[in-house]
């Protein structure tokens, strides 16, 4: 089983991170206000960042990398390709 973190554009504007290992079922959640408490009455959602990882451990880390960031420095992650491996 596979993880991936995410990154969301609410509509707002704000950015929100997220791990899962079914993405679909995630956004299906948040789009219908049982996901994350933040992103209700946020919409519409849009996906602009998937980072796979192979465990859940190294999901959350990453997640965690990305709430410690400042606005701008995600911002300019999402200019960045992303790398594989």
């Amino acid at each position: 089983m596979r993880w991936c973190v995410y990154l969301l554009r609410c509509g707002d504007g704000t950015l929100y991170a997220g791990i899962t290992n079914d993405l679909d079922r995630r956004l299906l959640l948040h789009r219908t206000g049982r996901g994350a408490r933040y992103t209700r009455g946020r919409g519409p959602l849009e996906v602009v960042r998937v980072e796979q990882k192979r465990t859940r451990s190294s999901a959350l880390r990453r997640e965690a990398a990305l709430k410690r960031m400042k606005r701008a420095d995600k911002l300019a992650l999402l200019d960045t390709p992303l790398r594989r491996g």
